[in-house]
């Protein structure tokens, strides 16, 4: 982990109930639920063109918030980063966040990908697609609706219903139709399991090549890490399916967000600014589509050779504020349905 000693140094001080000064005076200090490495190839380049130090502490996402409520006003944490639109939501609820005021930040990403009152903005989008097995035709299943469908019978591979990505699917399906609408689709969802859901996104890709249904549910960049995977037997599972980006007949696809919110108490709220302006210029933004195979949130930048062969695609253009405001309702769906 990035800045071990610093890190070192926040436990300690969490441990006997005082806050982490600043180190120097120009340092940002960032708790991220984020595991990249190519995030800290950001922070570097961050460092090396503005001489500002980045202190990372990462960790699961609702542990960082938890830590951020016993620090209180104490806290040294500047920015919030969370890979899924419900966790920058629950930071909101938490009321931990602090609306920020940025040019820069709005002239470079869209309104749907960033909180209206300014309270988080979208650095990466993640897109939630379908594939499908070489035992049905490339247009089985073309929609979300459709993964409910009674013709799917048995054959469908998803994670559990406490998956965040999951919930944000829901969510969007409660936003757009209703919840009964919702309901209805989960009921669905729950009659074509080809098995207890378990594992992560690329297990049930891997059930998928394996022939254990006939179609799965999964975010791109896990399919875009199996092509891109330096081992062969990784890129063979890949080669075996076909990706589909559902709804390109109506709202387009669901997309969720991986994001960034400045707290209340940031000590160096300058600097944090300084470092979301950061990753939403070209070079950042180029990172995370072509060493991490996720979406750039601003236009116009250049994507991974992977990313390029799925091809344009429309996209659910719902605000991704939403899917959080929605995630309460969508768990009750969810288990209402008996999707566990």
């Amino acid at each position: 982990m990035k800045h071990a000693i610093n890190q070192m140094l926040a436990t300690f001080a969490l441990a006997v109930g005082v806050a982490v000064p600043a180190f120097a005076d120009e340092v940002v200090n960032v708790y991220s639920s984020r595991h990249y490495d190519t995030d800290d190839a950001l922070y570097d380049a961050f460092e090396e063109a503005t001489g500002i130090t980045v202190n990372i502490i990462e960790g699961d996402a609702d542990a960082l918030l938890t830590r951020i409520a016993q620090e209180g006003e104490l806290s040294p944490a500047d920015v919030f980063i969370a890979v899924d639109a419900g966790r920058l939501q629950l930071a909101v609820d938490k009321d931990v966040l602090a609306s920020t005021e940025s040019d820069v930040l709005d002239e470079r990403i869209p309104d749907n990908l960033r909180h209206p009152d300014g309270l988080w903005f979208g650095l990466s989008k993640r897109v939630r697609v379908i594939f499908l097995s070489p035992d049905v035709p490339n247009d089985f299943v073309t929609t979300y609706a459709e993964l409910a469908d009674p013709k799917v019978d048995g054959g469908l591979l998803i994670r559990s219903s406490g998956n965040v990505y999951n919930q944000s699917l829901v969510a969007s399906i409660i936003a757009n139709d209703g919840v009964d609408a919702a309901q209805a689709w989960a009921e669905g969802i729950v009659e074509n399991l080809a098995r207890t859901p378990q594992g992560g996104d690329t297990d049930q890709l891997r059930a998928l090549a394996a022939g254990e249904g006939e179609i799965a549910v999964a975010n791109h960049y896990y399919f875009a890490r199996l092509l891109g995977s330096d081992d062969a037997s990784n890129r063979a599972v890949a080669e075996k399916l076909t990706l589909v980006f559902p709804n390109q007949d109506g709202r387009g696809a669901h997309v969720n967000i991986s994001g960034a919110g400045i707290l209340k108490n940031a000590p160096n709220r300058e600097n944090a600014i300084k470092l979301l302006e950061f990753l939403t210029t070209v070079e950042a933004q180029e990172l995370y589509a072509v060493a991490n195979y996720e979406y750039p949130v601003v236009s116009g930048v250049e994507l991974s050779d992977i990313l390029k062969s799925f091809g344009e695609f429309e996209e659910d253009e719902l605000n991704a504020s939403e899917l959080g405001e929605n995630n309460r309702a969508a768990v009750k769906v969810m288990d209402r349905a008996g999707w566990r």
